[in-house]
């Protein structure tokens, strides 16, 4: 179905429920947009309850069937998958520039990482495996194997289109359970891109779901009686709502949420790496990352040896579609966003801090949302813009004397996603590792994000729940374990009591 809006035919979307492609009938439209340029790229139905419902129940039905598949037939699968999507891993980073808008080399980033996910849930054979004591008293042995959880859902954010989906999805299938997916309404089109692929794979109906929607649809999912695990990435205040929602319905929970992540740098930092990994940390995706580098906490002689290069470094970066080769920074995803960056920006400044690098007007398309790469130099450790999340290219500078006092910084944060340390010193980092209280650490590292077969480990306000996304935790969350205690009097299994014995 395509509809027209403003004279071009534009795509609308549909959900994928139980193995087909359907209309959201009498959903709510609204439109898609190109934040570089304001264009109406698609439309995106607002699915209703109803709709969710028969995800649901389809997800539910195909339960018992994907359970019985061996791991080893469920493992082939997802290479089956991971092969589809490298073959279309251009397509797929282009449409998450054109929905999202991030440079294309960034994306080209994400669509790998989303691809790392599937290779890392393909050794579910072996991940998946319980343990076994024999002889836990005479003739008796213990065992614990892993069962699937149920069926599972997830709700998506608009900033990795690609790539936070697949945090959940191969792993939850891998482990025997069905998969319902809500992508972020303001990003939909690259997961009914990916799903074509999913739908090519001939899984029995109903083991993957995608339904589009907005807030009814969140609801839905954290009320629905047939979801038994949620996997949520957003907000920190919404992360509260859904950690808060499905534990009132005794769902599964792990819940995401935002950071404010720190860059400390020492005085004996490299600089021109260190510079490199600054810039790529804070306007990667336009600062629109959980674990993008916004604060900047400089030690003592680390502020005069890295800070002026860094602001000459920023202000060559070029702004604009990310498309364009000669893109660095592209929009961020809206026009309200832009709008409320420059906010923060003004409010900063207002409060004393030094704008020492302004992207507020950076040029380009006068409909698209671009706000340029930021710094604000001596910012209070106090001021506001240093404890909330912007989501932005912001970097907010604060300048302290020691180490101590940086991971003072650092710990007064509510939220503990990432943070880095830029130093040749083993002993300030063994200090520094040790010390902070945030669950992914950086050294020498811009992005402290960890690779597919280690947990992705906010702390704080930045996670809420037990079991954290891919790696090992992805196992324990989509699975449920049960023990089993034998004994057996017909091979000659020595007698005796249980029960005495323990």
């Amino acid at each position: 179905m395509t509809v027209t809006t403003d004279g071009i035919a534009t795509k609308t979307l549909k959900n994928y429920v139980n193995g087909s492609w359907a209309e959201a009938s009498g959903a709510e439209l609204h439109p898609v947009l190109n934040p570089a340029t304001g264009e109406t790229i698609a439309q995106v139905p607002f699915s209703t309850a109803a709709h969710l419902d028969e995800a649901v129940e389809a997800a539910r039905a195909a339960l018992p069937a994907w359970r019985g598949v061996s791991t080893i037939a469920r493992a082939r699968k997802l290479f089956e998958l991971r092969e589809k999507l490298e073959a279309r891993k251009d397509e797929i980073a282009r449409t998450v520039v054109l929905e999202m808008g991030k440079t294309l080399p960034d994306a080209t980033a994400e669509v790998g990482r989303m691809i790392e996910m599937v290779e890392a849930a393909t050794a579910i054979p072996t991940t998946m495996q319980g343990r076994i004591l024999e002889d836990v008293a005479r003739g008796v042995d213990a065992e614990t194997i892993r069962q699937p959880v149920g069926v599972c859902a997830a709700i998506a954010p608009f900033n990795f289109p690609a790539m936070v989906p697949f945090w959940f999805l191969p792993f939850a299938i891998a482990c025997g359970n069905t998969f319902v997916l809500k992508p972020s309404e303001q990003v939909p089109m690259t997961q009914a891109l990916v799903f074509e692929s999913i739908d090519s794979l001939d899984l029995p109906d109903g083991v993957v779901s995608l339904v589009n929607g907005g807030r009814e649809i969140v609801e839905g999912i954290l009320e629905h009686p047939g979801i038994d695990a949620i996997s949520f990435v957003g907000s920190a205040p919404v992360a509260q709502i859904v950690y808060e929602g499905a534990a009132k319905t005794g769902k599964r929970v792990q819940a995401l949420g935002g950071a404010k992540n720190h860059m400390v740098i020492c005085p004996d930092a490299v600089v021109d790496p260190t510079v490199k990994g600054l810039i790529g940390s804070g306007f990667g995706a336009a600062g629109q990352r959980c674990m993008a580098g916004s604060v900047i906490v400089t030690v003592g002689e680390g502020h005069d040896r890295v800070i002026p290069t860094l602001i000459e470094e920023t202000k060559k970066l070029n702004v604009g579609n990310g498309l364009d080769e000669e893109t660095d920074v592209g929009p961020v995803i809206s026009c309200e966003a832009r709008d409320r960056i420059g906010g923060w920006v003004q409010k900063a400044v207002d409060d004393g801090a030094d704008l020492v690098v302004d992207g507020r007007d950076p040029g380009g398309d006068p409909e698209g949302a671009f706000i340029g790469p930021t710094i604000l130099d001596n910012v209070k450790r106090d001021d506001p813009i240093i404890g909330e999340e912007v989501f932005g290219p912001v970097i907010a500078v604060v300048n302290v004397d020691t180490l101590e006092e940086a991971i003072e910084v650092v710990n007064a944060s509510k939220f503990g996603n990432g943070v880095s340390i830029f130093t040749e010193s083993a002993s300030a980092v063994r200090k520094f590792r040790h010390d902070v209280e945030v669950g992914m650490v950086g050294v020498n590292i811009g992005v402290a994000a960890p690779v597919a077969f280690f947990p992705f480990s906010g702390w704080k306000a930045s996670f809420l729940g037990d079991l954290h996304a891919h790696g090992p935790d992805a196992v324990e969350f989509f699975t449920r374990k049960k023990t089993i205690t034998s004994r057996y009097f017909s091979g000659g299994a020595t007698s005796g009591s249980y029960f005495v014995e323990h």
